[in-house]
């Protein structure tokens, strides 16, 4: 089986690692629709731990190996690049792919491997009684629906009842992942919910933005993802829909997605899990370590924008869920499943985070055997076309939990029976 899984490798382009080497598969698409939205998370995944090797060593003495494949946000090529690298001692899965993730929660827990899929993938898995292998935190689709909800309040002086709120939406697993969420905040809040599903790869959304023209909601969000986003925010500007009221998701606001609609993109708003911009002491360490000395991953055009950020951010997450998992286990060379324990037992204070010249870029996790789904917080960002920035628009704000925690819970009982689950952590 080592074998065939090799000549697998080998036949694809992968590289195949010395096995006493941290191997860490990056699960990639820079080719396809979704490429524009790919590529740059990938660059800021490989370049943090290029950082950590050229810098210190590794993670606890050993080297990290990225091993990259392709599969162009294709849910049967990111199976086949599974099968590929779990045999060369993969440690830890990160496909930025939702319909990739479904896929692979039933072979992780098979394999006792641990699956990350920060603000992706199944929102239910965030129930580590359930989903013992799977690690969405610090935050996960619904807890975004209801952040973007709780900002519309706030600007509506906590009153939206009768508003009229739309959902834009990528045709997919991914994007029909909020809609229960936001049906229940609809019934909570008073106001009427509108459906407009985008189909693959979204150039064609016509229809949906003579919809919105026609019964002009007050405010839209949008689940997009690649193309979806910018064609959206330029039909949002061709019918005069004003910015402001106009939210992504966190896939749905990158530079990418807003600088081809040049000003009339001013004031379009998305939330993230982490800050953005270059501003941060670790940026000063990645030019000297990697972008200087020519060993970035990419063209030098990414670092510091919106993807780029959240790239490094998974690397970040993950390289201290094995750090963490080698304190626990005592030994550096750590196994997938010690890897696990590490995701499981993962404590990034605000101290660390600046230790790791991340000062306030992220909000701390605390994870445990029942919490794989972190803290559930974002911010709101705003989009100032002039200055080509995202502007912090909110302070941290908390998902509903009243409305969250119960549809987790069933979700993922659901799931458990489907599959013969006993609950853990008892």
């Amino acid at each position: 089986m080592k074998k065939t899984l090799t000549a697998i490798a080998l036949a694809i382009g992968l590289a195949t690692p010395a096995m006493a080497d941290l191997m860490i598969p990056n699960l990639s698409y820079r080719t396809g629709p979704y490429a524009a939205n790919g590529v740059p998370y990938a660059d800021g995944f490989t370049d943090y731990f290029t950082l950590l090797n050229e810098r210190d060593g590794g993670i606890g003495g050993e080297k990290v190996v990225v091993t990259e494949c392709e599969t162009a946000y294709n849910t049967e090529k990111g199976v086949e690049c599974y099968e590929a690298t779990k045999g060369q001692g993969a440690l830890v899965y990160n496909p930025l792919s939702t319909g990739i993730t479904y896929q692979l929660i039933p072979k992780v827990t098979a394999d006792n491997i641990p699956l990350y899929t920060p603000g992706y993938g199944r929102t239910s898995a965030a129930n580590g009684k359930v989903f013992a292998n799977v690690f969405n935190y610090p935050a996960n689709y619904w807890d975004g629906a209801s952040i973007i909800i709780k900002d519309i309040l706030n600007r509506n002086g906590g009153d939206i009842s009768g508003k009229k709120i739309a959902l834009v939406y990528h045709n997919s697993a991914y994007g029909k992942e909020p809609i229960r969420t936001l049906e229940e905040l609809a019934k909570k809040h008073g106001f009427e919910l509108t459906l407009l599903p985008v189909d693959h790869p979204g150039q064609e959304q016509k229809s949906q933005w003579l919809q919105i023209r026609r019964e002009r909601p007050d405010y839209v969000i949008m689940y997009g993802w690649g193309v979806m986003n910018a064609v959206a925010i330029q039909e949002a500007v061709n019918i005069r829909y004003p910015m402001d009221q106009f939210y992504g998701i966190w896939w749905s606001g990158s530079e990418n997605d807003v600088l081809p609609a040049g000003e009339g993109a001013n004031g379009y708003r998305m939330i993230s899990f982490h800050g953005t911009g270059s501003d941060y002491p670790v940026y000063q360490d990645l030019k000297k370590y990697v972008y200087d000395a020519g060993k970035a991953a990419g063209d030098g055009s990414n670092p510091g924008n919106v993807l780029y950020s959240r790239g490094m951010y998974a690397a970040m997450v993950i390289a201290e869920a094995i750090r963490t998992a080698q304190e626990l286990a005592g030994h550096s060379n750590v196994t997938p499943a010690e890897v696990r324990d590490g995701f499981e037992a993962l404590n990034l204070t605000e101290e660390r985070l600046a230790e790791l010249g991340l000062p306030g870029f992220s909000q701390p996790i605390q994870a445990s055997c029942e919490d794989h789904g972190g803290p559930g917080t974002a911010m709101i960002f705003q989009w100032d076309a002039a200055a080509k920035k995202w502007n912090p628009a909110s302070d941290w704000l908390a998902s509903d939990s009243e409305i969250i925690d119960p549809l987790i819970a069933e979700d993922s009982a659901a799931f458990a029976a489907e599959n013969g689950i006993a609950e853990r952590c008892n």
